[in-house]
């Protein structure tokens, strides 16, 4: 069976169990937060389609702080039958989303037509209301976007030739994406002007606020279409990363079964979805949003580190003096990354003299490593062009970014991280460790011959007396 996990199997490999598992549980909570923010905005959009506001069909509890007090029943419904969906079948789930993903996109072709029918760039005005800063901070934000393609990897095991469909579907998917959210994001603004953006129901209110009171309807079930599709694909991607997670035994394995009648994994589905319900029935969109930011340019930090590690670092292989000048190299983009965020967050707009130290630090750490550091490996499938100077770069943007999001969701963020190093450190560590040690020991007893073999970026270990292949280490590389 192929068996990959995306990120956290890339990481692990890379990086190690430790910090495979801070991903992993970052990603886990990436997902339950983002399954909750859609089933919000679910709510929003279905409220609109009522003629009400989102909140006529929330419970409203005084005694709560005023990001919590919402109380969203609906949310949890749509959320419990997903969670039936996604249990039941696989290929019934793949199926409503090919039927949901044509509707979504006949609806988006109607909003952007009939958006830009009713624009006026008078709305541009002005262009940037909030500065450069304020950019930055809604780019932070706008990850929230990303977020869901990770489960793409996640899905290798069921595809027939994941060396080929895998990177195709990331890459296509992204840049489909990328597209179409910056034309309707440049619709919206051009039909309405800022300030009267609901966060609730954007394009709703936009097409009521524009005249076209009975195009909200459409808008509406179209965006409920999508949202279903979004929380469907996002149920049985979670389910199948804490699936993965668990076969290596850092999560009690018992996430790991899948149901033989509907060949799902049914423990994690459920646990996983029934998180979601609780965190969508509390939380307002701006705490979500927020906090799904942090993990998720937090994890491609991470992989960008990760992908220049494989590049330049085989173990037995690269000298003592090339590692040394790999982890120089690395260190020295990250502190200036981080530098350069934190000047950018302390210091004054027209102020720019921070930037001339650590600008060239990071250019000349880039440098070194392309110069004077011999890559260890070439990518044989496909890989990131541009190494290393593409990643070094993701690294600077994603640190950036994360300095322009607010500390209020930096404390939640540590919180969630501090549980996941209790759980590691107590549970987790154990478990993986006892797992490798009986892994080793079924190789001695087997008596083949085990060896590594490496096809494009896909590391497994052969046993060639038996033919088999354990795909425990097996990794996709991101870079190919």
């Amino acid at each position: 069976m192929r068996e990959m996990g995306g990120s956290f199997a890339y990481l692990r490999v890379e990086l190690g169990d430790f910090v495979a598992f801070i991903a992993a549980g970052n990603i886990l909570l990436e997902y339950v937060i983002g399954g909750a923010a859609v089933a919000r905005s679910w709510t929003g959009y279905f409220a609109t389609l009522c003629n009400h506001d989102a909140n006529d069909f929330r419970i409203t509890v005084n005694s709560l702080g005023d990001d919590y007090k919402h109380l969203d029943l609906i949310a949890v419904g749509v959320i419990s039958i997903i969670c039936v969906i996604a249990v039941l079948s696989t290929k019934g789930s793949s199926r409503l989303n090919y039927v949901a993903s044509i509707v979504h996109l006949v609806v988006i072709l109607f909003i952007i037509v009939a958006g830009l029918a009713k624009a006026d760039a008078k709305n541009y005005t002005p262009f940037a209301p909030y500065g450069a800063r304020g950019i930055f901070k809604a780019s932070a934000v706008l990850f929230f976007a990303y977020v869901g393609f990770d489960a793409v990897a996640t899905m290798a095991e069921e595809t027939k030739n994941p060396g080929r469909d895998i990177p195709i579907g990331l890459v296509g998917s992204m840049v489909i994406t990328t597209v179409v959210y910056c034309v309707l994001a440049m619709t919206l603004c051009l039909m309405q002007p800022y300030q009267t953006i609901s966060p609730d129901a954007p394009f709703s209110v936009a097409f009521e606020a524009a005249g076209w009171g009975w195009a909200k309807y459409v808008v509406a079930a179209g965006a409920l279409k999508g949202m279903t599709s979004v929380l469907l694909v996002g149920a049985v991607g979670q389910a199948r990363y804490l699936t993965h997670i668990a076969r290596t035994h850092m999560m009690p394995p018992w996430f790991a079964h899948v149901n033989e009648k509907t060949g799902t994994p049914v423990n994690a589905t459920i646990v996983m979805l029934a998180a979601t319900a609780i965190v969508a029935f509390f939380t307002s969109l701006e705490i979500l949003a927020e906090l799904l930011s942090i993990s998720t340019l937090f994890i491609f930090m991470l992989v960008a580190v990760a992908l220049l590690v494989r590049r330049y670092y085989v173990s037995g292989m690269t000298t003592t003096q090339n590692r040394n000048k790999l982890v120089g190299c690395l260190a020295l983009i990250i502190v200036s990354s981080i530098a350069t965020s934190a000047y950018w967050g302390l210091s004054d707009n027209n102020d720019y003299i921070g930037y001339c130290i650590t600008g060239p630090i990071w250019v000349l750490a880039t440098v070194a490593l392309a110069f004077f550091v011999p890559k260890a490996r070439e990518p044989k499938m496909w890989g990131v062009p541009l190494v290393p100077w593409l990643p070094s770069l993701s690294i600077a943007m994603n640190i950036f970014l994360l300095g322009s999001i607010d500390g209020a969701s930096y404390v939640r963020f540590a919180l969630w991280t501090c549980v996941l190093l209790v759980y590691y450190f107590f549970f987790g560590l154990h478990a993986s460790y006892d797992t490798a040690k009986e892994y080793e020991a079924n190789k001695i007893q087997d008596g083949g011959q085990w060896k590594k073999v490496e096809e494009g970026d896909v590391a497994t270990e052969t046993n060639s007396g038996s033919g088999e292949v354990n795909s425990q280490k097996a990794s996709t590389d991101p870079s190919g």
